[in-house]
């Protein structure tokens, strides 16, 4: 894969990462609780959804390197991974969840799975994040790069999830699946880059 800037990690991370998905879970979640519990609950989500990219950054590609998984056809699953995410958010639907006599320890449980995982940062996330640091193997300004890549997304998810109430008066249920719809698009064009991008590693002749 070619050299990537901030832009391209970041744009790759938001299609995969987003939380629009999560918005209608976590509005349920967040209802008739004080602002302090809100900002719990949303620092709570965050902090896992951070987490799980870190994880992904730096012990993903350990992990390949132990079960003798090539790159190429890391490539290649990933992508069609992505292609199966694609899918499901292009033909999503609004989901919503029962909260009613939970504790709010297992509404924080809820903030972590499945609000953070894998609603928000799933396995196409992690397989997109690996796929990245493999891209940036030595050259520690990549790395750095894709750090700050995922500190960004961290704040954008943050600030979707403090301000959702906001964004679901301002877009509606229809402004949600709209963007939904959007991000699985460039998701499925994200998933059929790396496919190709496998394929003419493993098949350079062919390809």
């Amino acid at each position: 894969m070619d050299e990537m800037s901030f832009q391209h990690y970041l744009l790759g991370l938001f299609a995969v990462a987003n939380n629009i998905a999560a918005i209608p879970l976590y509005i349920n979640l967040i209802n008739g609780r004080t602002e302090k519990e809100q900002h719990k609950i949303c620092s709570t989500a965050t902090f896992a959804a951070l987490v799980t990219m870190v994880i992904s950054m730096f012990a993903g590609l350990a992990v390949l390197n132990f079960f003798q998984i090539s790159i190429p056809a890391f490539r290649i699953a990933g992508g069609l991974l992505l292609l199966s995410t694609g899918f499901g958010m292009m033909n999503s639907v609004q989901r919503s969840i029962e909260i009613a006599e939970q504790t709010f320890s297992k509404i924080i449980s809820t903030a972590i799975i499945p609000i953070a995982i894998p609603i928000t940062t799933g396995a196409g996330t992690m397989s997109t994040i690996v796929l990245f640091a493999e891209s940036a193997q030595n050259k520690p300004y990549l790395h750095f790069t894709l750090m700050a890549a995922i500190a960004v997304m961290t704040g954008i998810i943050y600030i979707t999830f403090y301000y959702s109430p906001k964004i679901v008066r301002f877009l509606g249920a229809t402004g949600l699946d709209v963007l939904t719809k959007i991000f699985g698009l460039i998701t499925l064009a994200l998933g059929i880059q790396f496919i190709l991008t496998g394929l003419t590693a493993a098949f350079p002749k062919i390809m």
